[in-house]
């Protein structure tokens, strides 16, 4: 279950690593606070940054920011 912008459906487990992203935590904190490792958060930015059709991980937090997802 997530949430649908523009095609594009995002989990919730995805907008709160942005939102955490968002906050000026770093990946590797990330992955800690979210009980993953910084590998997978890595990963997972990634895919996120593919499915909405950007090139990093601040496109990708303004991006969600800009449609108000986080």
């Amino acid at each position: 279950m997530g949430v649908l912008t523009e095609g594009v459906d995002l989990s919730h487990a995805e907008l709160a690593l942005l939102a955490e992203l968002a906050k000026g935590v770093t990946v590797d904190r990330v992955g800690r606070r979210l009980d993953i490792s910084g590998r997978t958060v890595r990963r997972r930015l990634r895919g996120i940054c593919d499915r909405i059709g950007v090139a990093t991980a601040i496109e990708a937090v303004a991006w969600a920011a800009r449609r108000q997802l986080i």
